[in-house]
């Protein structure tokens, strides 16, 4: 391949997955750094992708989850067809999410074998096991294919953020800045079975309000009422963010925090990639397959031997992988955290 190419990478669904895929981004800039990249993208993660400056545009592919849309994949190759990309990198392991550069004639389309997208994709990868990690994954389909995995590099995704934006936020959203700011993100899009319980985080919010920190709650309008149970706690030093912020909005907040506290979720993968001191907690899922990717992180996962059994819900109903992790053992990885004090 030339030293300079033009790359379309078809991105995936999913927040924290979006923040991963940045790591593909760096390192096919570091291999070539006067490559372009462009991703296709949910619409929702465009102004994401614009706090990642490895990537030229996002195009948005105005497809509903779960939808096949031909015509409109047909109507988006045509297109991109002019941009001329020299390759293109394929992230989903779905039949349709190979459609486009199929479709935009692009000559060398990355991918790894699944779905029966032979011809559709023309350089496809098998699923090396040593790949045990989203990120690895993403990774290596932008190395070349004799790229030894054990060897691989995956730097770490770094969002860039805006202090004036915050700024603008901690005045219009009413928010304290003078006490230490922790933050509180009880979600996850994928089921019960990734959430902390809402009433471990309510306690702990009451705890560190004791102790003189602010809490801010952030999350999307789902995660309103979760919000507004935690905070009922304490409201005066409680700020249910929840539905209140843009993605972006969050980025920019999150950024300002001492400690973040997260469930495996997407806004656990922001905090990461902001360089926050985080505690990411597991239930059904695994931090050896999607962990946080920061140095500050601290992981809590009880690893029991039904985990991680990857279901929305507990099939045995004890929910034992999360609640089993207490308010107290949490609350003394903040104070190991910390990097500030407080005079209370």
């Amino acid at each position: 391949m030339s030293e300079v190419e033009n790359c379309l990478v078809v991105g995936p669904s999913w927040v924290g997955d979006m923040v991963m895929a940045q790591s593909l981004f760096t390192s096919l800039q570091l291999q070539k750094p006067q490559s372009l990249i462009d991703v296709i993208a949910p619409a929702w993660s465009v102004d994401l992708i614009g706090r990642m400056p490895e990537v030229r545009k996002a195009y948005t592919l105005d497809v509903a989850h779960g939808e096949l849309g031909l015509a409109k994949r047909w109507r988006t190759a045509q297109t991109l067809r002019q941009n001329r990309y020299q390759r293109a990198i394929v992230l989903p392991r779905s039949f349709k999410s190979a459609l486009v550069p199929f479709w935009a004639r692009i000559p060398v389309r990355t991918g790894f074998k699944t779905e029966m997208r032979y011809g559709l994709l023309n350089d496809l990868r098998e699923l090396d096991p040593r790949l045990n990690q989203t990120v690895k994954r993403f990774v290596a389909l932008g190395m070349e294919r004799e790229h030894d995995p054990a060897t691989l590099v995956c730097p770490q995704p770094r969002l860039q953020t805006s202090d004036d934006n915050a700024q603008k936020l901690l005045v219009e959203l009413n928010l304290s800045s003078d006490k230490p700011v922790v933050g509180l993100m009880p979600g996850a899009e994928y089921g019960p079975a990734k959430q902390w319980p809402t009433e471990y985080f309510r306690k702990l919010a009451g705890q560190l309000v004791q102790h003189g920190y602010a809490i801010w709650i952030f999350g999307s309008q789902k995660e309103a009422e979760l919000g507004r149970l935690i905070a009922s706690v304490s409201p005066q030093s409680i700020n249910n963010l929840c539905g209140r912020t843009s993605l972006v909005d969050a980025v920019d907040l999150i950024a300002q925090l001492n400690v973040a506290v997260s469930n495996d979720s997407g806004l656990m993968h922001i905090a990461a990639a902001v360089d926050v001191p985080l505690i990411a907690i597991y239930g059904s899922s695994s931090p050896t397959y999607t962990p946080p990717l920061s140095k500050k992180a601290v992981i809590e996962y009880l690893g029991l031997e039904c985990s991680p059994c990857y279901k929305r819900q507990c099939p045995f109903g004890h929910y034992a992988c999360l609640k089993d992790l207490s308010v107290d053992r949490i609350a003394g990885d903040i104070e190991k955290l910390k990097d500030f004090s407080v005079d209370v």
